[in-house]
């Protein structure tokens, strides 16, 4: 992983904290880690209603969380999809199929012209085309669960200490507001728009006011999160399906189906850090040892900086190609990357 990956740290050898936390999770006593999370839902179990919530996609992780919670923990999850714009065909089946499987969901579907608008401000001002629709996969589930007075709330993955990051979540299972607006939101508390579009219209993009009573926790403090094992669980438990041909930008056809905005997101991650989809990718697969380093490498070299076609987004985004271009160069990183027949490169 490149230094470029933001609150990313490395120790004197040039081991960054991802790799350190990958072996030090195999000394890790999980049986007492999953202990923990045995008493919280017993604390938690509501005779007369839902448990907790989980936030589903129908894709491998979070149908793997909702799977184990009530097939193995005994509790009852209310699922809750929040609305992604450009949907993908394959998102859309497996998401049905899984609630066919037994799970109770709610769809939040927040306003789509304000979605829209929150995608715009992101990439234009952020580099980041998922922008509104990732503030509202905070607020709106944390707006859902006061509203119906369900505590608890099970997120997948803790992705700073999975991926380099932040430590502090490290040895702790819930997090506040404060770390969700300094962490996931990048500092951007979704309030200070409200001038700009209401703050009624910005219900599901701002924290209900007791957002604090409520219990967040990341389901890889409790377990070894190992991705390719929810896919297994979700493919034979519950039947979900993945891509007949790999995702773009990657070599992988099972994770993050559920928008063809994800590839974008992507790219966009390449541009200003110099890293992509492949090389999140292959950092999971060489941590968890189903890949070589060497393997990784080639795989890197082949697809991490492979362009979506932005044509598909234009209408969207109500932009030109030209304006689109401008924006993707206005957030290339110059000093590690450089423009060759038309496409970002890597410096060699």
């Amino acid at each position: 992983m490149l230094d470029t990956r933001p609150r990313i740290t490395f120790d004197e050898n040039g081991v960054c904290n991802a790799c350190k936390w990958a072996q030090e999770k195999k000394q890790m006593d999980w049986s007492s880690r999953w202990q923990e999370l045995v008493t919280i839902c017993d604390e938690h179990r509501n005779p007369k209603g839902f448990d907790c919530i989980v936030p589903a996609s129908g894709g491998k992780d979070s149908s793997y969380v909702a799977w184990k919670l009530k097939n193995e923990l005994n509790m009852h999850p209310l699922t809750v999809t929040v609305s992604i714009p450009l949907p993908l065909e394959i998102g859309d089946a497996n998401l049905n199929n899984f609630i066919e499987h037994g799970f109770d969901n709610v769809k939040i579907s927040p306003n789509p012209v304000i979605m829209r608008e929150l995608n715009r401000i992101g990439l234009v001002e952020q580099g980041r085309p998922l922008w509104g629709w990732m503030l509202s996969l905070q607020t709106s589930i944390f707006r859902l669960a006061a509203q119906m007075n369900i505590p608890l709330i099970f997120y997948g993955e803790e992705g700073e200490s999975e991926y380099g990051g932040t430590d502090k979540l490290k040895h702790t299972p819930f997090y506040d507001v404060d770390y969700g607006i300094n962490v996931y939101l990048s500092g951007n508390n979704p309030a200070q728009y409200a001038d700009r579009f209401g703050e009624k219209a910005l219900y599901w993009w701002t924290y209900p006011e007791d957002a604090d009573k409520l219990k967040v926790a990341h389901w890889s403090y409790f377990e070894n999160w190992v991705p390719h094992e929810h896919y297994l669980l979700a493919r034979d438990k519950i039947g979900m399906k993945e891509l007949s041909t790999r995702s773009p930008g990657t070599y992988c056809s099972y994770a993050q189906n559920d928008t063809s905005l994800y590839a974008l997101h992507c790219y966009f991650m390449f541009l200003k850090f110099g890293f992509g989809r492949t090389s999140q990718d292959v950092g999971i697969d060489i941590r968890s040892g189903a890949i070589s380093r060497e393997e990784g490498l080639k795989l890197v070299e082949q697809y991490d900086d492979e362009k979506p076609n932005i044509k598909q987004f234009l209408d969207y985004y109500r932009m030109t190609e030209a304006e689109f271009e401008a924006v993707i160069d206005s957030y290339a990183n110059k000093d590690i990357l450089i423009k060759q027949n038309g496409k970002w490169v890597l410096r060699r």
